[in-house]
């Protein structure tokens, strides 16, 4: 596992080129919590997935990450949008499978976000349209925009917590799966949390951890 204090002598190393250095030092730590998390959870992640019939979601996720970290250890320089960017290809070229293209889509939608200097919640509506680059998906259809558009609206009222994320994760046991395989399986997985609802709480838990929520 990355160590957090180690990884911030790292961050610095991404404000070559952008003149808000706090926010991309920020944001670079947004992402590293976020491979702390897939990393540690990995096993977990893969025991959701059993339900659908792979039971990779959490490996899959993690090869992404550890993409990511690498880069993340050579300190390149780059701004906040370039940041992204590479997150987006880290997914799309090695985590494989529906998981990295839809978070390659999402990290490349956030990187053009921030090219035009976006506050969070434009980041995140646009991360929303990278979710939805794979067709139209509506709340309770048991995908991680159970968790991202939830998630948005606290953030919009100021009013996002921990346990608000947790609990957006686990509702999806509630709910019938509409998009992808998990439609074939849809009774199977009652009562069971969608792993990509869960990654996505991983990834809104290193979000406030970072202290992105209170910029």
């Amino acid at each position: 596992m990355v160590k957090h204090d180690a990884c911030m002598a790292l961050f610095i190393q991404f404000a070559g080129r952008d003149s808000k250095t706090g926010r991309v030092v920020v944001k670079a730590q947004w992402l590293s919590l976020f491979v702390e998390k897939l990393e540690v959870n990995e096993k977990y992640l893969n025991t959701l997935d059993e339900s659908i019939g792979d039971g990779d979601h959490g490996a899959n996720m993690l090869r992404g990450a550890k993409d990511l970290k690498a880069k993340l250890a050579e300190g390149l320089q780059a701004g906040l949008s370039d940041l992204f960017k590479m997150a987006g290809m880290s997914f799309i070229q090695k985590t494989g499978g529906a998981a990295g293209l839809i978070y390659g889509q999402v990290f490349l939608h956030m990187s053009e976000s921030f090219q035009e200097d976006s506050d969070l919640m434009d980041s995140l509506t646009s991360g929303l349209e990278g979710i939805q680059t794979f067709g139209p998906t509506e709340l309770k259809e048991k995908t991680l925009v159970d968790v991202w558009i939830p998630v948005m609206e606290d953030i919009r009222n100021k009013r996002l917590t921990l346990e608000k994320i947790n609990e957006y994760v686990t509702s999806t046991k509630d709910f019938q799966a509409k998009k992808g395989r998990a439609v074939y399986v849809s009774e199977q997985l009652n009562g069971h949390i969608d792993p990509g609802a869960a990654s996505c709480g991983y990834f809104f838990e290193a979000m406030l951890e970072a202290g992105v929520y209170d910029e």
